[in-house]
């Protein structure tokens, strides 16, 4: 919309020579003229020298008369001038360019490179010039002293016709075309045509970005020559030069001045008629319209006077968007009547229907949501607001002391009475009916959501503050007294809240049932499921009333009401189990959920968690007990509350926790874990024994768990486990304990005569020797099969001492028990060297170190190891052990345990075992370097075929382990 944005005025008249340049310094204008020299002129008034100095740099609104004129100060005629304010020169470009001091005019630098330059640009932040001629493009650096340093020089593909600088690079025009300069490389890349009626324009704006003008059009581009949007500002004429004085865009056309606004849509705003114009200049608060022989100064109109023109107009936009430019010692006046603007404005286009733009406004205005929100009398708010009437609060700034024009221009004419649409009586009910309408209550979600950071944030520090004033002792009922008092300062008559948290409240309140009453029920549990300060008893009975459950499930859990959020989670638990249950809100509802909403507070209350955790434990036992364990509740408190509360699922729990880690929990629960298993067996076998149905060969699955557990763990104390066990049975899970005690003759012993299952027993001692032959030492590993080879060849020995020997172990703890692997030195009778055999006497293991039959030892040695008599032999049991295991058994202590009429004939075969023929040929190869053996010394293994270097077999960590178990014959 037309108003005067710019007063003109002549400032200087009848100059002569004719004018080619002109510049501003201060309060002189500079004129280049055409014969060279250089006219200065300064305000003719008197007054100008009684001015505060402040007002030296401004242009003044009177006749300019001549001061000076330097004579010859070009030799040619000054093509453009444009004053360095910030390094006080003046920069002319003429035949070449020159740098002079102001305000001497001292001449301080010559670019002689530049002779013949027909445009240039100056980077002021940077100190860069650059420059072009002929087919060049040149780029100097000041270099703050009186020099200026070469930096740059490029080719260009034709003569530069304008130029300015854009960030680190430049835009030229060539030709027809506009083209960014890269200043680092040279690299040229195209933006788009100029145009063929008016001549290239390059505008550089304050933010970096390019106004190129292609006819009569002018574009917004970046740095980098990228379109910024697609609007375009649209001049009369193709322009002959554009000036940039915010908020106005200023051109020069062939007959005028054209003034337009740079918002969109680039509205006309004023049209200065002047003949002739020449050349147009900014100044700091003036534009200088240089004609042929006169100069004029266009002077802004005050802001305050536009402002008014364009409110009264009912051009709210242009009005706001003069507000931010008044001054900043304006700024609390003009905070209060940019609020006006906006909510007449806001009023007016929400009157209209335009809901979503008045928002806008209501938000810019900074005015309280409170007052927004009574346009909408159906939403509740808690009682405790007391909620403004808008009619009241319309005139917010009708107190408010005006701008005067001397300052900012802005007068009262612009307060006028409220919209007519707001006290008209008769349209009430239309009113009412429009401002719940689902566009309204849209609107009003954009509103509040806008402004609930900012209203969080500052209920949040809220908070934390007084949880810090609590903290260092301060008194809460005083703080709390001025808490929710209203402010006397402000903007008029709006009310201030100083609780921010019950603004807060207001605004999440309101937030939530416009969301559900615009159907947007996602988004309301979204808003429930973050921080949120949601009035719990009005959305309470909001969501019950529209069964809203998931909704109000996360208005309890956000509220840390997680008791009766569980409750009613229990409860439509419940109602969804129901085979009546037909309501779509409680089908979704299972046990799981339960068990989802409790994971988040396994870390800050267990006890909630296992107490509700009870409801669904037998329904989801797995999903329970990895509740337990995903959510790090220490195990020993979730034990002591399944003993309580679940016994039954205290042993799955247990195991779970065993299956995920066996260090995850301590001994004393591995101990507890295995009493259990315990417990149940022994209840098993009670049942059984009492009906005479008792069989040891009989497994329940507990059973099973507890001979598995058993065997796997090594948390639990097998002393105390088994002085529970009856005398008479369970001698399975007895040898398992007493393998844990390294006990192992009485294990095998148990699992000899007792069980009578070999294979267990042979199993024993695979596990045995396995367990030993992987340890770094490995000593002897075989000798626990020399300890079952004892009990086959002396069973009545050891059924003798067996009764006595458990009673020993099981009465004293004092008692110590020997580990695997401890020996007794024994003097063979006859032998060249002492040998370790262990004692098979009492519960202790047998080692013996390995050796050949050919010790010395005779055969009538054996004597020694038969003292019992005629104790009948196992002899079955025997072979089946020896041709087994004859590989991981000694041989030669083997033979000594033997019965003398069975030497001879075990002695023969071991020869023939042991007389294998290895043929080595030129291709036999070493199967662990892959090397011919040649005639290197080798081994062979026993099953006869496997030949290696024996310094292979010597050096391989892998083979050790078989050298052990699996004696080499070096050839």
């Amino acid at each position: 919309m037309v108003h005067n944005a710019f007063d003109s005025l002549e400032l200087i008249s009848n100059c002569s020579p004719k004018i080619d340049a002109v510049a501003s310094y201060g309060l002189k204008i500079l004129l280049g003229c055409s014969d060279g020299s250089l006219k200065i002129y300064s305000p003719g008034s008197s007054e100008s020298d009684r001015s505060p100095p402040s007002d030296y740099q401004s242009l003044r609104k009177e006749s300019y008369e001549l001061e000076r004129t330097i004579s010859g100060f070009s030799k040619k005629p000054i093509l453009s001038m444009e004053v360095l304010a910030s390094r006080q020169l003046l920069l002319s470009l003429s035949e070449s360019i020159a740098f002079h001091r102001l305000p001497n005019l001292e001449t301080i630098a010559v670019l002689t490179k530049a002779k013949g330059a027909n445009v240039y640009s100056w980077d002021d932040r940077r100190g860069f010039l650059c420059f072009a001629r002929q087919k060049r493009v040149c780029i100097f650096r000041h270099d703050g002293g009186r020099g200026f340093v070469e930096v740059k020089d490029f080719g260009a593909p034709d003569t530069v016709k304008s130029m300015s600088w854009c960030g680190e690079n430049i835009c030229i025009a060539i030709r027809k075309e506009y083209m960014i300069l890269n200043a680092t490389n040279g690299a040229l890349s195209e933006v788009f045509p100029s145009g063929r009626i008016g001549p290239p324009l390059v505008v550089s704006l304050l933010s970096g970005e390019l106004l190129l003008g292609k006819e009569n059009i002018g574009v917004f581009v970046d740095q980098n020559g990228k379109l910024l949007q697609a609007d375009r500002i649209c001049w009369s004429e193709a322009p002959i030069a554009v000036i940039i004085q915010k908020p106005y865009a200023i051109a020069l056309l062939p007959r005028r001045v054209e003034v337009r606004s740079l918002r969109v849509p680039y509205a006309l705003i004023q049209t200065i008629v002047l003949q002739n114009v020449r050349h147009l200049i900014p100044s700091s608060n003036a534009v200088v319209v240089a004609l042929e022989n006169s100069i004029f100064g266009l002077f802004p109109v005050p802001l305050g006077a536009q402002i008014v023109q364009l409110t009264a107009s009912g051009d709210f936009e242009e009005a706001l968007a003069l507000c931010k430019l008044l001054p900043p010692e304006d700024a609390s006046l003009r905070a209060a009547k940019e609020g006006s603007i906006h909510i007449r404005f806001a009023h007016y286009l929400f009157d209209t229907g335009s809901y979503e733009e008045a928002m806008e406004h209501f938000l810019a205005s900074q005015v309280d949501i409170t007052y927004v929100l009574s346009l909408y009398p159906s939403i509740m708010l808690p009682k405790t607001t007391v909620v403004p009437e808008p009619e009241k609060l319309l005139d917010i700034s009708s107190d408010a002391p005006s701008l005067s024009r001397g300052s900012s221009g802005m007068s009262d004419d612009m307060e006028s009475s409220p919209p007519a649409q707001l006290s008209e009586l008769d349209e009430n009910a239309t009113l009412k009916s429009k401002k719940m309408s689902h566009n309204t209550l849209m609107a009003l979600i954009k509103f509040l959501q806008k402004k609930r950071s900012s209203i969080i944030e500052k209920a949040t520090a809220e908070g934390t503050e007084e949880v810090v004033l609590d903290a260092v002792g301060d008194n809460f009922a005083s703080h709390d007294s001025t808490r929710f008092k209203k402010s006397s300062k402000g903007r008029g008559t709006i009310p201030m809240y100083s609780g921010a948290r019950e603004m807060a409240a207001i605004l999440d309140t309101a937030l939530l049932q416009a969301l559900l009453l615009t159907g947007q029920s996602s988004a309301a549990l979204e808003l429930l499921k973050g921080l949120n300060y949601c009035d719990v008893k009005i959305c309470e009975e909001i969501l019950q009333k529209k069964n809203h459950y998931t909704a109000l499930l996360e208005l309890y859990k956000s509220n840390a009401r997680h008791r009766e959020a569980l409750k009613l989670l229990h409860e439509l638990v419940e109602e969804s189990k129901s085979n009546q249950s037909q309501d779509e809100h409680t089908q979704k509802f299972n046990p799981e959920s339960i068990i989802e909403y409790l994971k988040p507070l396994c870390g800050t209350d267990p006890m909630l968690v296992l107490e509700f955790s009870m409801l669904v434990l037998e329904s989801c036992p797995t999903q329970t007990i990895e509740l337990f364990l995903s959510g790090n509740i220490p195990a020993d408190l979730v034990n002591s509350y399944l003993k309580q509360y679940s016994p039954s699922m205290q042993g799955r729990y247990l195991e779970l926790m065993l299956a995920m880690n066996e260090n995850s929990i301590s001994g004393n629960l591995q101990n507890e874990m295995v009493q259990i298993y315990l417990s149940e067996v022994l209840d098993w076998y009670s049942d059984l024994s009492a009906q005479q149905k008792w069989d040891e060969k009989a497994y329940s699955p507990t059973r099973k768990k507890l001979l598995s557990a058993l065997e796997s763990i090594s948390g639990y104390n097998p002393e105390v486990l088994l002085k529970r066990l009856p005398a008479d049975a369970l001698y399975e899970e007895r040898a398992i304990l007493l393998g844990k005690m390294n006990q192992h003759e009485l294990a095998l012993s148990l699992y000899v005569h007792k069980l009578c299952v070999p294979e267990l027993a042979l199993a024993y001692c695979d596990r045995v020797y396995e367990s030993i032959a992987h340890q770094p030492s490995g000593k002897s590993s075989g000798n626990i099969y020399l300890t079952l080879l004892q009990i086959y060849l002396n069973p009545r020995r050891t059924t003798k001492n067996f009764e006595k020997q458990i009673t020993n172990l099981v009465s004293s703890q004092n008692t110590t028990i020997p580990k695997a692997g401890s020996v007794t030195a024994v003097k063979v009778k006859g032998g060249r060297t002492t040998k370790k055999i262990a004692s098979i006497e009492g519960a202790e293991d047998m080692r013996m170190s390995p050796s050949s039959t050919d010790s010395g030892r005779s055969d009538g040695d054996a004597e020694e190891f038969s003292e019992e008599g005629d104790s009948t032999i196992m002899i079955d049991q025997v072979l089946d052990l020896l041709s087994q295991r004859w590989d991981r058994i000694n041989g030669a202590q083997a033979l000594k345990l033997l019965p003398r009429e069975t030497k001879l004939q075990v002695k023969d075969e071991l020869y023939n075992q042991r007389k294998t023929v290895v043929k080595i040929t030129s291709d036999s190869m070493c199967s662990l370097c892959n090397k011919k053996i040649g005639t290197s010394v080798f081994a062979v293994y026993p099953n006869g075929k496997t030949i290696v270097h024996f310094v292979c077999f010597r050096d391989s960590q892998s083979m050790k382990a078989v050298a052990k178990g699996s004696p080499l014959r070096k050839r």
